[in-house]
Order: structure tokens, then sequence, then C-alpha cells
């Protein structure tokens, strides 16, 4: 804000009334006042006597900016975990993988038909949601549940890639079987998540008390559950086996029979880009789409001489079902395939039976024709 002060020469004329009798004169009356005038935002001088100036709204990019800008630096910025098994986590080289790290290279591989092009940045719950809101990441693949307050608030999600549900794990011979069981005890929690949130409903609503015990970061909340510092620890099921797999003794504690939530883990954008979103939704569903149709990593170049149309459509060796509206060459599909493989390949590679962080039945995640709700749209 800038003050100015400015001498203003107000005349005030006031115009005698020509009497015949009085032949009184015109009277001119001047006072100086002072003016206060607003800079607009960004016109910011110097100035120690004034008020702090006004910072101008970040416009979010419009349709075709996000993509152009990523395509700018090379690479795709990524938010994600980095200390949860199984999904966002650092191998023994301090290499970044789990599930949610390669929907993150899967969009890389689509861009730039390589999977490395990706920058990963370390959030907090707590972070998650201004790094969309600010557009620090082009994208956040970091266990997240779509919430419809988050939808409003913090970005655009776009395709559910991992039904859950919270549950409750505590020690084997705690004797607790019920929530219930639980009244009066200490819960370990994430603050800033919807799980403190649920626990709170969970409690109220049955009437139960509990005291929680909250921290910012995973790790906090398992490392002070495991050293009894709680009674229990609540987060996503697949988030406390995760968890329990990297206990010293995993068998000492169980995963609880109850849940209290539905948790759709989904990616997220910045809002505003239009574009990019739909291009990120496109990437999840071929991803989907090529487990449905039998493509993975290791026949794709032999099922690119397929009868099956879809399959044609899906690796780009003919038609076209949006790729290139997009920004994408027609064959991404098989770009992307080839790099990560299709969903059930991902699921398999860090919690399938063989799965190098632990085992976790897919459940709900199994595609629609096998019973679970993964789901992608026809490739039309």
């Amino acid at each position: 804000m800038n003050r100015k002060r400015t001498a203003l020469l107000v005349v005030l004329l006031i115009v005698s009334i020509l009497l015949a009798a009085c032949g009184q004169k015109e009277v001119i009356v001047t006072r100086e006042v002072e003016v206060t005038r607003l800079a607009p935002a960004g016109e910011c001088p110097e100035c120690p006597e004034c008020p702090p100036c006004p910072e101008a709204p970040q416009a979010p990019m419009a349709a075709g900016q996000r993509l152009a800008a990523v395509k700018g630096r090379g690479r795709v910025v990524c938010g994600v975990h980095t200390s949860l098994l199984g999904f966002g986590y650092l191998d023994s080289a301090g290499r970044n993988i789990g599930f949610d790290i390669d929907l993150c290279r899967a969009v890389a591989a689509a861009v730039f038909n390589d999977p490395e092009a990706v920058e990963f940045v370390p959030l907090t719950a707590a972070e998650r949601g201004p790094a969309l809101q600010t557009g620090e990441v082009d994208m956040l693949s970091r266990n997240m549940t779509w919430t419809s307050s988050r939808e409003a608030q913090w970005g655009n999600f776009t395709v559910v890639m991992f039904y859950d549900g919270q549950g409750m794990m505590v020690r084997k011979d705690s004797g607790v079987a019920t929530l219930e069981d639980l009244d009066g005890a200490t819960v370990c929690v994430t603050t800033g998540t919807t799980t403190e949130l649920n626990l709170a409903d969970a409690f109220r609503s049955r009437g139960l008390n509990f005291t929680p015990v909250t921290f910012e970061d995973t790790p906090s909340v398992y490392g002070a559950y495991e050293e009894g510092r709680c009674d229990a620890a609540t987060s996503d099921k697949s988030q406390l086996a995760a968890a329990r797999a990297g206990f010293a003794n995993p068998a000492d504690h169980v995963i609880m029979d109850v849940t209290m939530s539905k948790e759709p883990l989904t990616p997220a954008v910045p809002a505003g880009d239009d574009q990019w979103m739909d291009l990120v939704k496109t990437v999840m569903w071929t991803l989907i789409n090529a487990e449905e149709l039998g493509i993975t990593s290791q026949n794709v170049a032999q099922m690119m001489g397929s009868d099956n149309p879809e399959v044609k459509r899906l690796l780009g060796v003919e038609g076209d079902f949006g790729q290139t509206d997009l920004g994408l060459s027609a064959d991404f599909g098989a770009n992307v395939i080839r790099a990560v493989g299709n969903y059930g390949e991902i699921y398999d590679r860090y919690m399938g039976p063989q799965g190098i962080a632990f085992t976790l039945d897919r459940d709900l995640n199994w595609l629609w024709k096998d019973g679970g709700l993964i789901y992608a749209p026809p490739l039309r």
C-alpha cells in the first residue's frame, strides 16, 4: 500500500445571494485535506511507515500450460511418501519405489517415454494440501483419500487407484477385539488426516472415550505405538499392514476386524488445467485397461500384432481414443506399459504373493470383472 500526502485545494464556492439592500460579496473558502491512494498489488515501493502490501493472487494454470511447463523443465514433479512400505519408500540404494511411485513413473513414461523423468518431492500429510494449492507439484501420489472438501479446497482428484478403509492395530496379547474394548485407550494417529477425524467420529458415535496421541509424520506414529506409548494405532488398513511388516516382531500385532470409513486413495493434480487432469486420468485408465486386456510389460511387442481392436487402440497401432488431443503420442500406452507394467503388475510387484514389500490381498482392488471395484472407461 502506498500512502501519499497530497495537498488538494477543495474549493467551496459560495455564491452570495445578491440582495439589493446588502450588496454582499463572493466568499471563497479553502482547506487542506489528506488523501490515501491504494497501490495495486505488485506495486509495493519500500516505505517504513506503510502497512504491508497485499500479495497478488496466483492464478491457476490454464489448459495446456501445465503440460508445457512439464515439458519445458524435462520432468514431472510428483509429491510422494518416502517411508510407507509398499506405497512410497526408498530401497537400499535410496531410490524411490512403491505402488504410488510407479504411478508417477507411468505419467513420466507417457509424456517423455522415460519413467525416470520424475522429480520426487517428499511431503508429510500436513504438507500435501498446500503443495497442490500452490502448484508446487504437478501431481500428488501419496496414499491420499479423495474427499469432498479436499476436492473443493486442494485440487482435482483423478482416478481411484486403491480402495481402502480405516482400521485399528493392537497388540495380539491385549485382548482387544472390538472398538468398545478400547474405551479410554490411547490411540496413535497422524494429524492433518481423514484418519484423525474418522477416529473421533467412530468413538463419539459409540459413546466411547479415547486420548489421541498425534504426530505429523507416519514413522513417528508407528514408532510410538511399537514402543508402547499408545494402546492402538489407526490408519488405512493397507498402511497398518505396511507398518506391521516393518516391525521387529510383526506377529505380535493384529489388525482388528473393523472398518471405520471408506478410503478411496487417489492421485491428484493442481486445479485449473483440465488438460493435465485428463492426461493423468488417461494414464491411470491405461494401466487398468491394460490388465483387463491382458497386456503386460513382457508381451507389449507381441500384443502389437493382436487382432483385438481395443488392444490396437491402447497400444497406438490404429485409431485414437483421445490421447493426441491431450498432447500425448499415439503409442504412449505401449510406452507406459513397457516401463511400469499394467495395474496388476504394479500391485503384485510390491504387495502380491511374491511382492518385495509384503503380501496384501487385493480385495476391492481386483478388476470389476473379477469381483473388485477397479474399472476404467471404454477406449473410444
